[in-house]
């Protein structure tokens, strides 16, 4: 939080007008309460309201907008919930006694020597007390303004995933060009009666062409050693087809076999050189497949067909929206009327992403779990704070010999130690992050049985 940022001051006015309100209010109740109708009786009233106001008003709301600076109330709650308790109680104890030793030394000419004895240290505890229990009220106030901020985030974030999903299903149904299996079909019937052996040989690569095609369906990314292989048995397809019209080069051996691309994202680029360009024996179409500064590049000549019309580029921007799925690194497309040039993304360890994402996601669903539990926390918080006060004030006020207040502090006290435990889920006995790294120990474990099995 910074002074130069307009926010922070459109804030703080906000925050002193609530202060001046809410001690315009106390000052009014107190002076009719204490029969103070003086100049000088109301002067003192408002005083003392405006110190307990602005000093722990004021101070707690400065110190909860700085520690919300620090630390995210959903992504480090529990860090955000121990800096706000251990804060808060330094800073409300020590603003308690100084406005203590003002009112009650200063202004009510009080001996030093009784300021924490007798009367006075009830007084001291339950101020203390009921600020704590005012200041928890605002933390668990601030937590839910960005708790609801971050699952409206989290909805908007589920449902853009949820039409990606559904564009990566379109994508895929897409893939596969109807002109390309109907001249293919057309091609394996002029073979059969032309030449059986190669309509054997065609069959039999258009087979796994499409075999291929519905193992990759869910995968995000496959080797590129994969999709070369693919690439070279789909080319022999588009041979066999075109004769001598079409020559490729596309490589037997990667520079490294963790490598991975989009799959099935060379078909549609081979298919769309074909389809835009002119394939013939007097004009054959040269298609280069190569690496080149960690991209794979895949190069044809450009003979544009005449009555193909203006291209509509849905099979590239097929390509470029599923790279943008999972990737930074966009696709680059390059074309200077001679060559036509489209550069890949070579990605690795897709894998690692997706098991981030399911962990990701399993952390969203636990924090959703806690919130009911962090809600009923901070309920049951600012209900100690606020209920424990006037149970010493009644024993105070009706039986004194007996201090039984110590009973409910202690025995409620212990019982929501133990629900700020289970809902940190105890982690200060275990360590930080240990239920992450319980899950990731479990998911490799299952991922290595599934390897094995």
């Amino acid at each position: 939080m910074t002074t130069s940022n307009p926010t922070f001051f459109t804030k703080l006015k906000k925050d002193i007008f609530i202060c001046i309100k809410l001690t315009v209010i106390m000052a009014v109740i107190f002076v009719i309460i204490n029969q103070q109708f003086t100049l000088k009786g109301m002067g003192l009233v408002f005083l003392i309201s405006a110190m307990y106001s602005f000093t722990l008003g004021l101070g707690n709301g400065l110190i909860n907008d700085f520690l919300n600076t620090k630390w995210d109330w959903v992504t480090e709650t529990n860090e955000r919930v121990w800096a706000g308790i251990i804060t808060t109680t330094i800073y409300t104890v020590i603003a308690v006694l100084i406005i203590h030793y003002v009112q009650y030394i200063v202004i009510f000419d009080n001996s030093f020597e009784d300021f924490f004895s007798g009367y006075l240290i009830w007084v001291h505890l339950f101020a203390i007390i009921f600020s704590l229990g005012v200041a928890a009220f605002f933390h668990a106030r601030g937590f839910m303004i960005n708790w609801k901020s971050a699952m409206t985030q989290e909805t908007t974030k589920q449902e853009i995933v949820a039409k990606t999903e559904t564009a990566k299903f379109e994508s895929l149904k897409s893939q596969l060009d109807p002109h390309f299996l109907f001249n293919s079909l057309n091609v394996l019937t002029s073979l059969i009666g032309e030449n059986p052996n190669q309509a054997e040989k065609f069959t039999t690569k258009l087979s796994k062409v499409y075999r291929y095609v519905l193992e990759q369906r869910n995968k995000d990314l496959v080797p590129i050693l994969e999709e070369l292989t693919f690439a070279k048995t789909y080319m022999q397809l588009l041979g066999m087809r075109f004769e001598d019209a079409v020559e490729f080069n596309i490589p037997d051996t990667v520079s490294n076999k963790d490598l991975k691309i989009v799959p099935l994202s060379l078909q549609l680029l081979l298919e769309n050189a074909v389809k835009h360009n002119v394939v013939s024996s007097s004009k054959p179409l040269t298609i280069n497949i190569y690496e080149e500064n960690n991209y794979l590049i895949i190069e044809n000549n450009i003979n544009p067909k005449e009555a193909i019309g203006k291209s509509t580029k849905v099979g590239l921007q097929n390509i470029a929206d599923r790279y943008g799925l999972i990737t930074q690194r966009g696709v680059k497309i390059e074309n200077n009327n001679k060559t036509f040039k489209v550069s890949l993304p070579l990605l690795y360890k897709m894998n690692d992403i997706m098991y981030t994402d399911d962990l990701e996601n399993n952390k969203y669903v636990k924090a959703v779990e806690r919130v009911e539990k962090l809600k009923e926390f901070y309920q049951n918080l600012a209900s100690y704070c606020i209920v424990i006060p006037f149970l010493i004030f009644i024993n105070l006020r009706f039986s004194p010999g007996f201090h039984w207040f110590w009973f409910p502090i202690f025995g409620w006290g212990m019982g929501l130690a133990f629900h700020f435990l289970e809902v940190n889920n105890y982690n200060i006995f275990l360590g930080r992050n240990w239920e992450d790294k319980k899950i990731k120990e479990l998911m490799d474990k299952e991922n290595n049985h599934k390897q094995y099995r």
